[in-house]
């Protein structure tokens, strides 16, 4: 019997939770998580900076299809990387039917990704994706079980179809993902499709099945899933409010109080009890990165803790460093505040915001930001009046938004989350006026208190020491 990892590291961000901070946390023995958000552009950005340190070709070279790698490289890779001012070329928006050029380089970047975290040890290692990020899933499902990754996490959604889809994948079988279609008839369904067949060596290959965990915030959509999914969900991950990065919002009509904040309170809390009677491993997510916490899980039944944030700002993580120090200083001074913002995510999810004010000098991203679309992870699919199938998202220009039949009461508020979140890692878009797009920082509540994990006459620490004080 597998023994369950007691820590599980959150798969946050585009490229916070990278193959460094999931190796470092699977190597002292817990569950390391790589996220699986916006892979392609990732890799396509660091091949155009030049592979600094060669990591991407090293593990590139262990892809079973040399033909792919060369195509990617030749489009992407600059020797000794781009100029600072040279915009980085573009990665084709996913759609319904995705080029095979996209779909091999979504394959590769996932597998590069999960092959870098996994490679040199024996430690367990997951990947986070979104379920409202539908289109790139299946690629991305194939290219991580390649590399043999040992957990899926999901959330942002119901993922009911994933584990079916898992179990196809492992047994070679092309599978479908049911879209989301804003506007569809109830007798129209779309979907998008996906044959791992040209990615195996041979008909006989199979995959190995990585273990499925369901984030959730509610016994009801645990036991939904539980009761309904295609295919086996091995656990959950119950998730509160004060973690970082989307939330469900509050239970009923939303409201929001004098800050601005959405208001949560008794109907939100998961009733555990219904979720242990699933007979199912849990574990507990949103402020559990402290010492003791782990014991108040397990007294709650949960087999232990998935904590985000403490990792988040850890040397390891995928963070650009001087926000990190700029995040750890305004901690040590109590000047942070995080901002859980309804209305930020195009994806309608509250959103939480690091928000440090003049004293730290943290960028706010969407600060006099021209309105643009153009990596489109988030956008929505809807039906067209001819039944085909559109793209949009109420985060770009609104009269693009408008003319597409959306409402303007959608584009109020809305900040563009995937520029915002890949400029967090220091892989900004060049801009026009000689600026780069400016970093959306998330966090969990308990960000405010992060350097609580520095040493002494220390400016940073690493996940051992996270670790050790959860474990202490």
């Amino acid at each position: 019997m597998t023994v369950q990892p007691i820590i599980i590291q959150g798969g946050m961000g585009v490229g916070v939770s990278n193959w460094r901070l999931a190796r470092a946390v699977s190597q002292a023995g817990q569950l390391g998580v790589v996220s699986g958000t916006a892979l392609d552009l990732l890799l396509t950005r660091r091949l155009q900076l030049g592979d600094p340190g060669g990591h991407m070709a090293e593990a590139a070279a262990r892809f079973p299809f040399p033909a792919i790698v060369e195509r990617v490289w030749k489009r992407y890779f600059i020797e000794g990387g781009k100029s600072v001012a040279k915009k980085f070329l573009g990665v084709p928006m996913h759609a319904l039917k995705p080029s095979q050029d996209l779909v091999d380089l979504t394959v590769l970047a996932n597998f590069v990704e999960v092959n870098l975290a996994k490679h040199g040890h024996h430690g367990l290692i997951g990947i986070n994706l979104l379920e409202k990020i539908q289109l790139p899933t299946i690629p991305s499902l194939c290219g991580a079980m390649l590399a043999g990754v040992d957990y899926v996490l999901m959330g942002a959604g119901i993922p009911r179809a994933i584990p079916g889809i898992l179990d196809q994948l492992a047994q070679g079988q092309a599978t479908r993902l049911k879209i989301d279609v804003q506007g569809a008839a109830a007798d129209e369904e779309y979907f998008t499709e996906f044959d791992p067949t040209p990615y195996l060596k041979s008909a006989e290959q199979r995959l190995h099945r990585p273990k499925f965990l369901a984030i959730v915030s509610s016994a009801t959509l645990a036991i939904a899933l539980a009761r309904k999914s295609s295919g086996r969900v091995d656990g959950f991950i119950v998730e509160g409010w004060t973690a970082g990065g989307h939330n469900a919002p509050p239970r009923g009509a939303m409201q929001i109080d004098a800050a601005g904040e959405p208001i949560y309170g008794e109907r939100d809390l998961p009733d555990l009890q219904k979720i242990a009677s699933l007979g199912l491993p849990y574990w507990l997510a949103g402020s559990f990165g402290d010492r003791g916490k782990i014991a108040d899980a397990q007294a709650l039944g949960a087999v232990g803790v998935q904590v985000g944030t403490a990792f988040a700002f850890c040397e390891e993580s995928g963070i650009d460093p001087e926000l990190k120090q700029k995040v750890l200083d305004g901690s040590r001074r109590g000047v942070l505040r995080v901002f859980t913002d309804p209305v930020a995510s195009p994806t309608g999810f509250p959103f939480k915001i690091i928000q440090g004010g003049p004293e730290t000098a943290i960028p706010v991203c969407g600060e006099n930001r021209i309105r643009i679309c153009d990596l489109g992870y988030l956008r929505h699919l809807f039906r067209k009046p001819d039944g085909g199938v559109g793209y949009r998202c109420p985060s770009e220009p609104v009269d693009d938004y408008l003319r597409k039949g959306g409402t303007l009461a959608d584009t109020v508020g809305r900040q563009c989350v995937c520029n915002g979140l890949i400029a967090t890692l220091g892989l900004g878009q060049a801009l026009a006026d000689g600026t780069t797009e400016k970093p959306l920082l998330t966090g969990g509540d308990d960000a405010v208190a992060v350097a609580r994990f520095l040493a002494p006459g220390q400016s940073s620490y690493r996940a051992q020491d996270v670790i050790d004080r959860l474990l202490s």
